[in-house]
């Protein structure tokens, strides 16, 4: 009873609702706006994908809000000090840039130390440039690197990939593809991480055959590498 207590109480804390049955079972319930525990669909899959390549999240991408998530959530909001409840809500969707009201800026998550920029910076490249030759993979690394030097984007790597509309590779879910340790685009990252850039200081790319934004063109053109434009 004093184990079942503690339970009951500690769900409280966390601002979860629970339903004790007879068998000494329990059901718990968010009653927090967002995602929260037994949300279940496409929004809570995205979110452990995003949670599992940062290095948080180490369950089946399932589309349910199990415990497993619940932790992750928890360790990723106690590492941005948002409020460590397990519950995702706005602050945290909009810290993974995961909500559309998230604007432009404001995603400014990080990997967790366990899974390290390279790798994530390596799934953009990936995501972006694994059709181009070894120097245009660097770049587009060096560009992503770039941005988080640069005050109009955010601060970290994962917040400059993940900001909302940013990258090609997020909207259509390559950034999620596993790749081999032993690709180019793995090396590219981590040559891009070690100080590498081939577009001096670029912060922008496009391919100008597929280009569909007219503001891009207004935009200085330093390099072509590849089928890559480089500019400023």
């Amino acid at each position: 009873m004093k184990k079942l207590k503690r339970i009951i109480l500690l769900v409280i804390i966390l601002s979860l609702s629970i339903t004790v049955f007879n068998d000494g079972s329990f059901f718990v319930t968010s009653i927090s706006p967002g995602l929260g525990l037994n949300s279940a669909g496409k929004d809570v899959e995205e979110l452990q994908q995003r949670l599992k390549n940062w290095g948080y999240y180490h369950g089946d991408i399932d589309g349910f809000y199990g415990w497993d998530t619940f932790l992750a959530v928890r360790d990723f909001q106690k590492r941005y000090t948002i409020g460590e409840d397990g519950i995702a809500s706005k602050d945290t969707l909009l810290a993974m840039g995961l909500t559309k009201i998230a604007e432009k800026g404001s995603a400014y998550a990080a990997p967790h130390k366990g899974a390290g920029n390279e790798q994530l910076l390596a799934r953009a490249i990936n995501g972006e440039a694994r059709g181009e030759p070894y120097v245009g993979q660097v770049a587009v690394g060096a560009v992503i690197l770039n941005r988080t030097r640069d005050p109009k984007f955010p601060k970290t790597i994962a917040g400059v990939i993940y900001q909302p509309r940013a990258f090609t590779a997020v909207a259509d879910g390559q950034i999620n593809v596993p790749i081999d340790p032993k690709s180019t685009v793995v090396k590219a990252a981590r040559d891009a991480l070690n100080g590498w850039d081939p577009t001096n200081g670029c912060i922008y790319y496009w391919n100008p055959a597929t280009a569909t934004s007219k503001w891009i063109w207004s935009r200085k053109i330093i390099k072509k590498i590849g089928k890559h434009n480089f500019g400023k």
